[in-house]
């Protein structure tokens, strides 16, 4: 089995303790709560234009200023659900958690701009930012873990979004892993094409085998069939074939193709691709200039759903090179995840122990060596493994 990649982490994250408090404060004139909320709000809309490159944040602020057809949603406060005891953790001031704040990116498998349910997430990562220094994690939930889908009923998690649209599968991020997100972004295959062709497309690093996989892909995207099945598409003029192996620019549908291989490595390796993209839009879109992201506004801004509000944004952008990625990796952690075929449900990643994949989880997101899962992760935990144990080695 192929392991999804870990990059070892740049520089060590500031933990926001009573004493970096302190040391801020003598660094800075006092400001008011409300000042310093609205700061630390700044910070995370920034840090999410560079991670998804404007694929949310200058689109749909075009869309404010232009059309007022925005694919924003609130999520009410009372309808997210987050664990008794993470929020009990979150009101004591020395708990490493409150100094971070983390947003669910979904990458939904729509190509006709279904972004709100009815449509299951390919995708689905967290976005985890510390406040103190900018820097940021990324983890990959795999897409067929085995879960509670936030309504006691256990399936493959990616089933979650499909349900009940992005308050079902925030809710289930939020109860399995002891999380506290209530912001998201949704963006489908369209989005994320159309993005990277404006971006002028982003440099990946092919490998042979991928080869006849991402073509395939494209064929499948933008090809005609007659049983469902077997695909038809004209090189050249529908898509433009990769030919050979190494570092070179995709497009937006060859690079959307690439996120969707799960033939090598199966789904651990291709979330690795997933995340290998979205920092190559990263990249790309720290240099575009103002003409670029207006051409990515227009052509995009009704492909992305999301909770923040962006009326801040237009003042915020010139900052985001302050933001960077740290590490990243998937879950559960490969060490401690198996997969097998759970009776109807199929194909399923199962987290060999739940809270023990919740503990590496806040060590990994919040350096948090002494984390102690809740009693809702550990009952989740105990029925997953019953559920199972007589499917799985």
């Amino acid at each position: 089995m192929a392991t999804a990649s870990k990059k070892p982490v740049k520089k060590k994250a500031v933990r926001h303790d009573v004493e970096s408090s302190a040391k801020r404060k003598k660094k800075a004139p006092p400001k008011s709560v409300k000042k310093q909320a609205k700061k630390k709000r700044g910070k995370i809309l920034l840090f999410i234009v560079e991670i998804f490159v404007l694929l949310l944040m200058v689109v749909v602020l075009y869309g404010v200023l232009k059309t007022e057809k925005v694919g924003k949603v609130t999520i009410p406060e009372e309808d997210i659900v987050i664990n008794p005891e993470v929020k009990e953790k979150l009101e004591d001031s020395d708990t490493t958690m409150k100094g971070y704040r983390n947003i669910a990116l979904f990458g939904v498998d729509s190509t006709t701009g279904a972004l709100d349910k009815n449509t299951r997430s390919d995708t689905i990562m967290i976005a985890s930012i510390n406040l103190d220094t900018g820097e940021c994690r990324l983890v990959s939930v795999y897409r067929d873990t085995y879960l509670n889908l936030s309504n006691d009923s256990y399936n493959k998690c990616n089933s979650a979004y499909a349900k009940g649209g992005p308050k079902q599968a925030i809710n289930m991020l939020n109860m399995n892993l002891d999380m506290n997100i209530t912001d998201f972004v949704t963006v489908g295959f369209a989005g994320l094409r159309d993005t990277i062709d404006a971006l002028g497309g982003v440099e990946i690093d092919v490998q042979e085998a991928e080869i006849s996989h991402l073509n395939n892909y494209q064929i499948s995207m933008v090809g005609t069939t007659t049983d469902g099945k077997n695909f038809t598409a004209n090189a050249g003029t529908d898509y433009i074939p990769v030919t050979t192996a190494g570092r070179q620019t995709l497009n937006g549908l060859q690079a959307t193709a690439y996120c969707r291989i799960r033939h090598v490595g199966n789904d651990f390796q291709r979330t690795q691709r997933q995340r290998t993209v979205l920092l190559a839009i990263a990249e790309k879109a720290k240099k575009a200039d103002a003409a670029t992201l207006n051409d990515i506004a227009n052509k995009v801004f009704n492909e992305v759903y999301t909770s923040l509000d962006l009326t801040e944004i237009l003042e915020l952008l010139g900052n985001i090179t302050q933001y960077e990625v740290v590490d990243q990796a998937g879950f559960p952690e490969m060490d401690m995840l198996t997969t097998g075929t759970i009776g109807s449900k199929g194909s399923c990643v199962v987290p060999l122990d739940l809270a023990e994949n919740v503990k590496w989880l806040h060590k990994f997101l919040f350096q948090d060596d002494a984390y102690e899962p809740s009693e809702q992760v550990k009952e989740y935990s105990d029925k997953i493994k019953a559920d199972t144990s007589g499917y799985i080695k």
